[in-house]
């Protein structure tokens, strides 16, 4: 079984929306409306969550499956992998906003409990392994599940 990894699909409004902030926070700290060194907390506070949403990627390999991000990962092994569902974080409601931008960023839906989000945009896939089940949004979500189905060499999709 080869190797498979890809980026998380890339929400660019969201890019948008943060390149935005700063530029407002920039404006405010050089004109002194906001204290220098709240302006440049907030700046280097913005930066470190678009860098860590930019970097998450998946994988599949050594027998493992990777989500990985600047600040956090979540690694699950094959033979664990349970089932996986196509789904939205927007048909999980009510999950937490903040939920997804903390370390381990665990949340709840009373449908499934507790879960790790490891995405960056609301469609993909909730991998059932381990003792809590996971989150990703990978760039092409039904590449992603035909490589973890054939190196579980299962069908983990439920009818």
């Amino acid at each position: 079984m080869a190797d498979h990894a890809q980026w998380s699909d890339t929400p660019w409004v969201t890019v948008g929306v943060y390149v935005v902030l700063l530029v407002i926070l920039v404006l405010l700290t050089v004109d002194h409306s906001l204290p220098e060194y709240g302006g440049l907390f907030l700046m280097a506070l913005l930066v470190v969550y678009l860098a860590r949403m930019l970097s998450l990627n998946y994988s599949i390999r050594a027998g493992e499956v990777h989500a990985s991000r600047l600040f956090g990962s979540r690694r699950a092994p094959v033979n664990e992998v349970r089932k996986v569902e196509p789904r939205s974080l927007r048909d999980l409601s009510p999950v937490s906003f903040i939920g997804g931008w903390g370390w381990r960023s665990r949340m709840w839906s009373p449908q499934i409990g507790s879960f790790d989000n490891l995405s960056s945009f609301h469609k993909g896939l909730m991998i059932y392994a381990g003792d809590v089940p996971f989150f990703i949004s990978p760039k092409d979500p039904d590449a992603f599940l035909a490589a973890l189905q054939e190196a579980t060499g299962e069908r983990l999709v439920p009818d």
